[in-house]
């Protein structure tokens, strides 16, 4: 699906979401990637072959610093 050099990561790859947007849908809250993985706002994403993959936000505690 990916026309441009150099080519995306391939929908199996760790690293598919740093596929190139096709199609941006932002006030529907998803995009569709390059190498076909459609992806939500909420980091949720599925993939070309109909396998979910859940939301996986960093958790708020994650996120704190310690002063």
């Amino acid at each position: 699906m990916c026309a441009h050099q150099p080519h995306c990561p391939p929908s199996g790859a760790p690293d598919h979401d740093a596929a190139h947007v096709v199609a941006a849908h932002p006030g529907q809250g998803w995009s569709l990637l390059c190498n076909g993985v459609v992806v939500f706002e909420d980091t949720g994403e599925i993939l070309p072959d109909g396998r979910v993959v859940q939301p996986h936000r960093p958790a708020c505690s994650a996120l704190a610093t310690v002063a």
